[in-house]
């Protein structure tokens, strides 16, 4: 295989191979539970977003015209996801041996964020519009029959780790 078809063909990934790599950083960093505490604050910042009443007075005093309105809604759904991750991270019980162990457990939640964090910015965050992330990504996550199972995916997932 010719090296610039590889390379071709990995800019075609590399959003997707951003985000997993973040993620998987992230869960080496922090830890197993760090990570699942993401995953769990992602689920109920999509159910707070979605009714949020405040989005238009949001978008009227952040954004300087239409390009300013997908990153308010970014930084809006941001918010709602720490906080949620934080509230999380109070309820879920610690424990610190966890940091160090279970590389493969650590991939498996790293890819299950990766579908959920990609799952969103197709269908509820307006991340299209600010850059496309290729056609190849965009066949596996922006059919919209297809959000019903990317969401379930991470959460049966959980059910079995």
């Amino acid at each position: 295989m010719d090296v610039y078809a590889l390379l071709a063909y990995a800019k075609e990934f590399l959003p997707l191979i951003v985000v997993f790599g973040a993620l998987l950083a992230y869960a080496a960093i922090r830890g197993n539970r760090a990570l699942i505490t993401l995953l769990l604050g992602l689920y109920i910042a999509l159910l707070v977003s979605l009714k949020f009443p405040y989005y238009d007075a949001i978008y009227g005093v952040l954004s300087r015209g239409e390009s300013g309105a997908p990153i308010a809604a970014i930084i809006v759904f941001v918010i709602f996801t720490v906080l949620a991750t934080l509230l999380f991270g109070r309820l879920l019980p610690r424990d610190y041996r966890e940091i160090y162990e279970g590389v493969p457990k650590k991939i498996l939640l790293a890819v299950l964020a990766t579908i959920l964090v990609m799952a969103y910015s197709y269908h509820v965050l307006p991340v299209t519009a600010l850059f496309d992330p290729g056609s190849a990504v965009g066949a596996l996550f922006s059919p919209p029959q297809y959000f019903f199972w990317l969401l379930l995916l991470p959460l049966i997932g959980l059910f079995f780790i």
